[in-house]
């Protein structure tokens, strides 16, 4: 591995970090980039793909792809391709989104991917995302991270709310989770002004955004050992981190070792940057074809290539176990959950399961293994979508957490290492 963490605790606190310079998909790949440039990778613009060995990556978006072509790869070298997605489910602001209501500023958002609601409630909250402006050439794009807790979605008081404890909290999507950010009559400035400060920009430059709120509470370890991680957007920055990390390492490998990070995975990845796009299969062609292959030689690559789809498994949540099989109990800081589902949600079979226990006896990490309870239904990431899409064989795997996809995650501390040791040797 290029990065020789001492300790497990060590890469989960760069982890942290990863994850609060990220709050939106676009500062992931933002991030990622310069994680790739400090490993001597080199960025390439999307129509200009190299031929020849060399450690390249390219970004669109939300999206990134790197990959290490070795030395003396022959037209059927086939891929090894680790996938992950940048984005995570939150509230996302409207076109719109100012409204003044009973002396208050609020903001109109929309809810993006199968968010946990009442986990945004009362807490401090701030806008990232990018914005689309005036340039020379057309629009250009420019990141914007508020990182000052400007936003509140207050709670209803339970004086008001008596019947909460016994009938629970019931949140409508439209009426109760417009943020406050200011008083009328104290002249609050308009948002968009707030955000064109921010990005130094005129407010009059602004023609298009991508905006959207985060959590403005700084990740940490915590537990009387710091034996987990709280931290938002785990769910699946994570894997992005811990795919970065191993790809970064890759020194010498037969196969092509590759990481892409697609967005658009909560929404169900039908996008120009999700793992439905022709993105990935588009660019292995001319991998291939840089290596003088042909249609031929690409085919028996793929035939011996692997997608390995690694996105966070639920833990077995002790106020809960009735949710899960009994007979498969995760456990955080227990090792990579290597995910099952025989309608095929997840794309684990046995002979990919078979290169995953082999790699793991090679990293020396141990591993676990999920599957839904019978009588409920089992959630789906990216594995089935690119495997179908390429014809390649696939495996599901994650580190293992609770509250997923809640405002707030948490997961083990020593999970993440566990994890980028085993895609590392998924990647050879």
């Amino acid at each position: 591995m290029a990065q020789d963490f001492s300790s497990h605790a060590a890469h989960a606190q760069a982890l942290t970090r990863f994850v609060d310079a990220s709050p939106s998909p676009f500062h992931v790949v933002a991030t990622a980039s310069e994680m790739l440039d400090a490993a001597g990778f080199a960025s390439i613009e999307p129509g200009a793909i190299p031929a020849g060995p060399g450690r390249y990556y390219t970004a669109r978006d939300g999206a990134l792809i790197a990959w290490v072509t070795p030395e003396g790869a022959s037209p059927t070298a086939p891929f090894r391709v680790v996938g992950a997605h940048t984005d995570s489910p939150n509230l996302r602001l409207k076109p719109e989104p100012t409204a003044n209501t009973f002396g208050y500023r609020r903001l109109g958002v929309e809810v993006y991917g199968g968010v946990l609601l009442n986990s945004w409630l009362d807490r401090d909250l701030a806008l990232s995302g990018r914005l689309a402006v005036r340039g020379e050439d057309g629009p250009e794009q420019i990141l914007v991270k508020i990182d000052e807790p400007i936003l509140r979605i207050p709670q209803l008081a339970i004086h008001l709310d008596r019947e909460i404890s016994e009938k629970g909290l019931l949140l409508n999507r439209q009426q109760h989770l417009a943020p406050i950010f200011g008083l009328v009559d104290q002249h609050a400035a308009d948002i968009w002004s707030i955000v064109a400060a921010s990005a130094d920009v005129a407010l009059t430059d602004i023609i298009g955004a991508d905006l959207m709120v985060h959590d403005t509470q700084p990740s940490q370890l915590i537990g009387i050992d710091q034996e987990f991680i709280s931290a938002p957007r785990l769910d699946n920055q994570l894997s992005c981190h811990a795919a970065l990390t191993a790809i970064a390492g890759v020194t010498s490998t037969s196969s092509i070792a590759m990481v892409t990070l697609f967005d658009h995975e909560e929404v169900g990845s039908v996008s120009a940057t999700g793992a439905a796009t022709n993105m990935l299969p588009l660019l292995l062609e001319r991998i291939t074809g840089g290596l003088g292959g042909d249609a031929s030689d690409h085919a028996a690559a793929l035939s011996e290539s692997l997608f390995v789809s690694a996105d966070n498994a639920h833990a077995t949540h002790p106020n809960y176990p009735e949710r899960h099989e009994p007979a498969h109990h995760i456990a955080l800081n227990a090792g990579p959950v290597l995910k099952h589902n025989a309608n095929q949600r997840y794309t684990t079979d046995a002979m990919t399961e078979g290169v995953f226990r082999l790699a793991a006896e090679r990293a020396g990490v141990s591993t676990q293994s999920f599957v839904n309870r019978t009588d409920m239904g089992c959630g789906s990431t990216i594995g089935p979508t690119v495997s179908a899409l390429l014809g390649m064989r696939a495996l599901d795997v994650g580190c293992p957490q609770l509250a997923m996809h809640s405002c707030r995650e948490l997961a083990g501390t020593n999970d993440p290492w566990d994890m980028t040791l085993l895609l590392a040797e998924l990647l050879h």
